[in-house]
């Protein structure tokens, strides 16, 4: 036994001897360094088929036909958001999203419908977010018809039921009193309110005594304002036959009755809060500083986004300049990020920030406002130059990875009223973009000497102080106002 073990070894010993006497060839011209490498062109990206057409109530429905697996899944946006609830009752947007699907409709209790959806292993969803609202659903094919049905239940006859609504605020009240547990929330939340100002729907935060003002009545009221059949964008995409499809929204919607008086609601006014200046947040009990510093910015439709989003790409992510400078050779940060990050009907920001240690703060903040002043002054390289226009470019297709991700933007562009080619708008700009490019837009809508700076960190560990920044450091007071038990319902 042992000497036919051996003998294996033996016979192993000389076919490896052997591979690497005839292979030396191969294995010297198979091992290249990955900049060596030659990529076939990236293919090019086709939209599938899909049909568009408008019901006589006023719903827009996109069909998209997919039969790679049994299933179907859909999506309605309503022109609504929580830019639009009152100041008094933030919350009121998110609460309606919640319980128009928690608490059932006219036909099915919540449980019921529940049972009926897992059962199935299907799946509705409704929420208000910002901008927008959303209903969604999703179900094998097999389950199509019944699925759909209490969709449209939920779309068109919620119940609102209170318990659900208690549930839906104690649950709230728990976000609330659990806000200041994480700095990195903490950064972003009091950051929005420096740029947009506290009072801005786009900067306010939702409390215990907005909470104890909203009533079921409210959400009733709210959802009347805005789901309506000629306020909404439905895509289905998925297993199925158009043509069926077709009849069974019909079915479904053709007898929901528009709303004639419709008005496409006012988006509320931006303007820049602050424009400069240094403000803490102190946290005694962390050992590094959150750190965000930028601007208010602007919108995806802006010729110059292509270029501007090149310029994201010189500055941030791996490669990028604020990852090899600030992180690998100043060693300052933890991480690190920088970015001009548009919105779609309103003004976004730029923001540029990361986590350092205490005694690190001041050096950090100044590498930052460094490396926003070199990308206005110095050249990009033409390294980085396609190094960033490559990220942007091999990226690209993954804003197509299946057709419904491509239905959904179809739908979004339609919903803010972009053209349905803008993202291959975008895509030949970007790699139209030159350095000169990215230099004018940087020169352009960056303000190296008009940032607002925001620390979350621990005061007494933060050495130099940061009066070294500004002579004056304003700083925020976080405490969260009233408590959970003042805000339940009278």
């Amino acid at each position: 036994m042992r000497r036919l073990y051996s003998l294996l070894v033996c016979f192993v010993l000389v076919g490896l001897l052997c591979f690497g006497v005839y292979n030396t060839s191969w294995a010297a011209t198979a091992a290249k360094h990955y900049t060596e490498l030659q990529l076939p062109p990236l293919p090019q990206v086709k939209i599938p088929k899909y049909e568009r057409y408008v019901m006589k109530n006023g719903m827009v429905v996109y069909l998209m036909e997919d039969h790679e697996l049994p299933l179907v899944s859909g999506s309605a946006i309503v022109r609504t958001g929580d830019r639009f609830e009152p100041a008094d009752k933030v919350g009121l947007a998110g609460l309606t999203g919640v319980v128009m699907r928690s608490g059932g409709t006219t036909k099915h209790t919540p449980d019921q419908l529940n049972q009926i959806l897992e059962q199935r292993a299907a799946m509705v969803e409704t929420g208000i977010g910002e901008t927008a609202g959303n209903a969604s659903f999703q179900s094998l094919s097999e389950d199509l018809e019944t699925v759909f049905g209490l969709f449209g239940e939920v779309l068109r006859e919620p119940v609102f039921a209170q318990q659900k609504l208690d549930l839906a605020k104690t649950q709230l009240r728990g976000a609330i009193a659990r806000r200041n547990d994480d700095p990195d929330d903490i950064a972003s939340r009091e950051f929005q309110k420096l740029i947009y100002g506290k009072d801005s729907p786009y900067a306010r935060t939702q409390e215990y005594a907005t909470l104890k003002n909203i009533s079921r009545e409210d959400l009733i009221k709210f959802k009347q304002q805005s789901f309506y059949p000629n306020n909404m964008i439905l895509g289905i995409v998925g297993d199925f036959d158009s043509k069926k499809m077709r009849s069974l929204i019909q079915a479904q919607f053709a007898d929901w009755k528009p709303n004639p008086n419709l008005v496409k609601p006012q988006l509320p006014k931006v303007s820049e809060n602050k424009q400069s200046g240094v403000f803490f947040v102190n946290q005694p009990q962390l050992t590094q500083s959150n750190i965000l510093i930028g601007h208010l910015g602007g919108q995806f439709n802006s010729p110059d986004y292509p270029a501007l989003d090149v310029l994201n790409g010189v500055l941030n992510g791996f490669g990028g300049r604020l990852f090899n400078e600030v992180r690998s050779r100043q060693g300052l940060a933890y991480s690190v990020s920088g970015a001009w990050s548009p919105r779609y009907d309103y003004p976004g920001m730029f923001i540029a920030g990361g986590q350092t240690r205490s005694n690190a703060t001041v050096q950090f903040v100044r590498a930052l406002q460094q490396e926003i002043k070199r990308i206005q002054t110095q050249n990009v390289m033409p390294k980085e130059l396609a190094f960033a226009k490559d990220s942007t470019l091999n990226s690209f297709v993954f804003n197509f990875e299946d057709p419904g991700q491509t239905l959904s933007r179809l739908m979004r562009y339609e919903y803010y009223g972009y053209p349905s080619d803008f993202l291959f708008r975008y895509q030949k700009a970007v790699a139209a973009t030159t350095a000169a490019d990215v230099r004018r837009v940087a020169r352009k809508y960056l303000k190296p000497d008009n940032l607002v700076t925001l620390i979350v960190g621990n005061q007494s560990a933060i050495k130099p102080p940061l009066t070294q920044l500004a002579t004056q450091v304003t700083p925020i007071d976080v405490t969260i106002p009233g408590s959970p038990t003042q805000a339940t319902r009278n």
